[in-house]
């Protein structure tokens, strides 16, 4: 009896260990417990939720900096979801366009009466 009760807690116990980490209720110490976050990527995560919840995965790689579809997966593997849900590659956040360079910008707002000039 005593050994039933023993195993019951110890795989308790290990089933906590792998717990997942919702990103959206989950403290500093708790976000670094899954491998691959640390205190500054942690911070940022933090920050980000001041603004409000993360909806999905594709919300949070869009509004945490170091945080992109690799990353997410890996850290889903790792036992972090996002509401609930681990990471699918589809629903991550589509590439961002290229920003111009400020010459390219300049260059697109020049009128042709202004390229005539001497």
């Amino acid at each position: 009896m005593f050994r039933n009760i023993l195993v019951s807690l110890l795989a308790a116990f290990a089933l906590n260990a792998f717990a997942a980490v919702d990103v959206n209720r989950a403290s500093q110490a708790e976000l670094e417990t899954v491998k691959g976050i640390g205190p500054g990527l942690s911070s940022k995560i933090l920050e980000a939720r001041k603004a409000g919840d993360f909806k999905n995965w594709a919300d949070m790689v869009d509004r945490v900096g170091g945080v992109g579809p690799g990353n997410a997966a890996r850290f889903s593997q790792h036992g972090l979801t996002v509401g609930g849900a681990t990471f699918d590659g589809s629903a991550a956040a589509a590439p961002k366009p290229a920003r111009k360079t400020e010459k390219a910008d300049k260059a697109a707002t020049t009128t042709v009466a202004e390229k005539a000039k001497p």
